[in-house]
């Protein structure tokens, strides 16, 4: 669904809150929000995030955002309220390998389908971030920056975000070359030295470019005989 059902208008300063109250006005009690961290990331699971937020004040997060918008420490409180006062919520794994196996965006959308369909409530209608996510059993909308201008949203970005960075900083233990506390997987100058001088680890994502050629690069100063075969095409960090 690309519209809104019939009955629910958003007015342009309803605010963070409006889409749900909108929809709930529309009959749609129970919405969902789904969005996912680490799509970008060269190392590290993905993880999305579903919530479904209580109606009214009781629902409202204090100092909710995209959770990209946050500090670590507005994240953290963020996660302590919505874990606390929202009505369902659930977050899903996926880890390296398997998003190797399936891709990105197949991951992605399987990410999200798992995420809502953990609910322990099941939505009337879910709020997408950025593309249509189809098999959901439900109508739904996708949003353009949607962690941005709905709650549901914003909270299962939070909920995604935070629970992959806790388990970056235990990847980070396993894997102390790649100080992947810091980064969380992204590539940064620091990261793609590392890469470069220690080869990847069973965390990195060998559908991404940069990990293929440090693949091979550590092959060749291993081996001394020459550079690998080429890598699968596939995403470009």
């Amino acid at each position: 669904m690309s519209r809104l059902p019939p009955g629910a208008t958003v007015r342009r300063d309803a605010g963070l809150y409006g889409y749900e109250r909108a929809l709930r006005r529309a009959g749609m009690h129970l919405v969902a929000g789904v969005d996912e961290a680490g799509r970008g990331a060269c190392a590290g699971p993905l993880v999305a995030g579903a919530a479904i937020l209580r109606p009214g004040k009781a629902g409202e997060i204090a100092g909710l955002a995209d959770s990209k918008l946050l500090t670590e420490k507005a994240r953290e409180r963020c996660y302590a309220q919505i874990v606390r006062k929202a009505q369902a919520w659930s977050v899903v794994v996926i880890e390296s390998d398997e998003c190797d196996r399936l891709g990105m965006h197949v991951a992605n959308v399987e990410a999200l389908r798992r995420a809502v369909a953990l609910l322990a409530l099941t939505p009337a209608y879910v709020l997408t971030d950025g593309f249509p996510v189809d098999g959901l059993g439900v109508p739904g909308l996708a949003m353009w920056k949607g962690d941005r201008v709905a709650a549901c949203i914003s909270a299962a970005s939070v909920l995604a975000k935070v629970t992959r960075d806790r388990i970056m900083v235990e990847l980070d233990r396993e894997h102390p070359a790649y100080d992947f506390k810091t980064h969380k997987g992204y590539v940064t100058d620091g990261h793609a030295a590392a890469l470069d001088e220690h080869g990847p680890c069973s965390q990195h994502r060998l559908r991404f470019v940069n990990v293929r050629r440090a693949a091979q690069i550590t092959a060749v100063v291993s081996t001394r005989v020459g550079t690998a075969g080429p890598g699968e095409q596939g995403e470009s960090a």
